[in-house]
């Protein structure tokens, strides 16, 4: 079978974007995950969410079948970075210094921050985990990619607990715990993945997004994810219709 070559549009402007992505407050219509500044009315909200309701790629989705393919493995050269934890109103978020990026084939995408959804945005056969991690990376042609991590309860996760530990309990603060974090602590096997094409999963909901999720999941306690509820709340889009695209798995 032939080796899947991973490809994606250069989104224009896409800098600007990226904080949206990641559930940044600021710019644009006020949005939110419930009521009327909820998801089902975001493409109604500002002309720049348009893509929420027309879209025809949207994510998150729900991952029902997959082609079997012999895809690019996924390599990372992650650094350790200073602990910074950022609550955004939307997310709990750590930005990440300079220098670190993943692999796909011959594509290289530097990581930019990483953030955390409850419930999961993604689902497996209409089930949903507990937690996911979105790794976002932006090539240097504006490309962007994200990593996505399930959290299934169990075992307390040592390395989330860091994060945890400084969690800012209101909204635009960032708090520093003084130590560092390498994001590879909080990944699971990268060789086994599905990989679609999608959309940032807050407004503006701006597609040709790649998307690459780890098919096995990493351990959160109930006490964490409980913690994550208390200061953010659920922060899950609903899943989108696939359409005509195609999900590969390995």
């Amino acid at each position: 079978m032939k080796r899947l070559i991973v490809t994606v549009a250069i989104i224009v402007g896409i800098s600007f974007l990226v904080p949206q992505f990641a559930g940044a407050s600021g710019g644009g219509a006020h949005w939110g995950y419930s009521g009327h500044a909820g998801p089902d009315n975001w493409g109604n909200l500002s002309p720049e969410y348009s893509d929420c309701r027309k879209g025809t790629q949207q994510s998150p989705i729900d991952i029902s079948t997959s082609v079997n393919n012999d895809m690019h493995p996924i390599e990372t050269f992650y650094k350790s970075t200073p602990l910074k934890v950022l609550n955004n109103g939307h997310a709990i978020q750590v930005n990440y210094n300079p220098g670190s990026y993943m692999m796909i084939g011959s594509h290289k995408y530097k990581l930019l921050q990483f953030h955390f959804h409850s419930p999961s945005e993604n689902k497996v056969k209409g089930k949903a985990f507990d937690m996911e991690m979105h790794l976002v990376h932006k090539a240097d042609n504006g490309e962007i990619a994200v990593l996505a991590v399930f959290l299934k309860k169990g075992e307390k996760n040592a390395t989330l607990q860091k994060i945890w530990d400084s969690m800012p309990l209101k909204a635009g603060k960032t708090k520093s715990s003084g130590g560092s974090i390498n994001v590879t602590d909080l990944l699971s096997s990268t060789e086994s993945y599905w990989h679609f094409t999608g959309s940032f999963t807050t407004p503006p909901c701006t597609e040709n997004v790649v998307w690459s999720i780890l098919q096995n999941p990493i351990s959160v306690s109930d006490a964490q994810v409980k913690k994550f509820l208390s200061v953010i709340g659920e922060d899950a889009r609903p899943v989108q219709p696939v359409n005509t695209r195609t999900i590969y798995g390995n």
